[in-house]
């Protein structure tokens, strides 16, 4: 990190707790699925709409985001994003009934969906010549919160008497400590310029939005919906003692993938190539999850779909600062999240329904493969090689 003088240590530090902070809150719930659907009796579409919560918050949310980012600065916006989602995350530990779990997820959801507009204009503002590095960095730190709360759940489900609520509280600590961090010690100190966009509403009929938007949309329904779906497969299969290391595999697998992005992003960041290996990739991997029964090729299965997953979020997440005006970078990346979290909750509420309907949960996934195809041909058809005034 010493090469890169324009992206120095402590902004980097923070952009990689900011990270964190994107995933640890939802990635709390899949570890605990399983308790919780005993404890609150949730049907395969109610763990659907569960899963699809938060994505379709990340959808619904990404554009008045984008208005507090004009309004407050994008920094000020990540602050207070984290802390409305560590309060949301507390709060679904006391939630008695589905509807109040699904309450408290809203409160959680819409404070990341705050978050995650404001983090692209924050990389500008904070590495403007290392836009892709400081990009793969904080992408980096978004996998580590994913892989934290599923490596952890045991040790820490052990030292909370095995409470999934008490596990879900726990894990909206560390997103005060982000807030409070970047506040202290963001560069310039508290006292730094807000750089404020003019525009907040995002250029819809602009055809690269939707092309981004939808790239990125299928990796985030291949990856939420492999989290939500996954133990309950293991379940209907009788592989419950499977459902541990696969999530931990399809979480720690985004580590690979991120750390070599960090070394490559400069070189990778406007080609179309990774980005279909990284889709070929996830068909391997989703086909060998469900297709294979032994329990080191469902594992290896799993870290595969982790791995393309993280490759096509890194690229796409760098996108909009990579091909549009400084200005114009927040009202964009808060569109590319809108279509590309709304479609996957699409898909996320489809696998659920075609799960129910069918009594089997390998069905959930159908739609979920079915979208990667879009991708495909709009990765294809895409430039990605220059930068519009």
């Amino acid at each position: 990190m010493t090469s890169h003088r324009s992206a120095p240590f402590k902004a980097l530090l923070l952009l990689w707790l900011a990270g964190n902070g994107l995933r640890l809150t939802i990635l709390a719930i899949p570890p605990v699925l399983a308790l919780i659907i005993v404890d609150l009796k949730l049907s395969g579409t109610e763990v659907g709409i569960l899963n699809a919560i938060p994505v379709f918050l990340f959808a619904l949310v990404a554009v008045p985001g984008s208005l507090l980012i004009a309004r407050v600065g994008a920094v000020p916006a990540l602050i207070i994003g984290l802390l409305i989602a560590a309060a949301g995350s507390a709060l679904r530990g006391f939630a008695s009934d589905p509807w109040l779990l699904y309450v408290t997820t809203i409160v959680m959801a819409a404070g990341i969906a705050v978050m995650q507009p404001s983090l692209p204009p924050t990389v500008r503002q904070w590495a403007p010549d290392r836009i892709g590095f400081a990009t793969a960095v904080y992408t980096n730190g978004l996998l580590c919160g994913e892989i934290f709360p599923v490596a952890f759940a045991g040790v820490i489900l052990s030292l909370l008497a095995g409470s999934w609520r008490a596990s879900l509280v726990f894990w909206s600590i560390p997103l005060v400590l982000i807030a409070l961090v970047i506040f202290w010690f963001q560069p310039g100190g508290k006292g730094a310029p807000v750089s404020r966009p003019r525009e907040w509403m995002p250029a819809w009929r602009d055809p690269l939005l939707w092309k981004v938007g939808i790239i990125m949309s299928a990796a985030n329904q291949l990856y939420f919906c492999t989290n939500a779906f996954l133990p309950g497969y293991l379940l209907q299969t009788g592989r419950t003692d499977l459902i541990g290391p696969a999530l931990t595999a399809l979480n720690v697998g985004q580590l690979p993938a991120s750390f070599i992005l960090l070394a490559m992003a400069s070189r990778w960041e406007r080609k179309k190539w990774p980005l279909l290996a990284a889709v070929a990739i996830g068909l391997t991997g989703i086909s060998g999850t469900l297709a294979f029964t032994g329990g080191w090729s469902v594992v290896t299965s799993a870290a595969l779909v982790g791995f393309s997953c993280a490759i096509t979020l890194t690229l796409v997440l760098a996108l909009p600062a990579l091909l549009i005006a400084p200005d114009d970078v927040p009202r964009m990346s808060a569109g590319v999240f809108t279509l590309g979290y709304g479609f996957a909750m699409i898909m996320s509420i489809l696998g659920g329904i075609a799960w129910d309907i069918s009594g089997k949960a390998i069905f959930a996934f159908l739609p979920v493969t079915l979208w990667l195809l879009p991708a495909v041909v709009l990765i294809l058809i895409t430039d990605f090689s220059r930068r519009r005034a």
